[in-house]
């Protein structure tokens, strides 16, 4: 069973740095794309940041000068760091992996953390 767990949450001022980490574990092959959503309750669930494999990076408009995503090279590890976070960046930030293959053989559509949520107030 392949299992995604996200870490790094936290209450921050506006204008400070957070920095989330993602690992997806489960004796898998490999991971097609990595990314990181965010949720504000009584909204849809948006896309913050994603990889496709290791350097295929896509950024929503919102964050792109602020955030940076990272994945290293052949690693099931996502990163993102967040700079002059604002208050609109409050959310529960969920990490999702996609198009999963196990060495077993099985293959996974996409695996969804629990979330982590990020406060930004002063």
């Amino acid at each position: 069973q392949v299992q995604v767990v996200e870490s790094g949450g936290g209450s921050v001022q506006p204008g400070g740095s957070l920095r989330l980490s993602c690992e997806a574990s489960g004796s898998i092959f490999s991971v097609e794309v990595m990314g990181w959503y965010r949720q504000v309750a009584g909204k849809e669930r948006e896309l913050v940041a994603s990889v496709r494999r290791w350097e295929e990076t896509q950024y929503a408009d919102s964050v792109k000068e602020r955030f940076k995503v990272s994945r290293p090279y052949a690693k099931n590890t996502l990163y993102l760091q967040m700079n002059d976070l604002k208050p609109e960046d409050t959310a529960v930030y969920y990490c999702v992996a996609q198009d999963i293959y196990r060495i077993a053989g099985d293959r996974y559509d996409e695996v969804w953390g629990q979330g982590t949520l990020v406060t930004v107030s002063s």
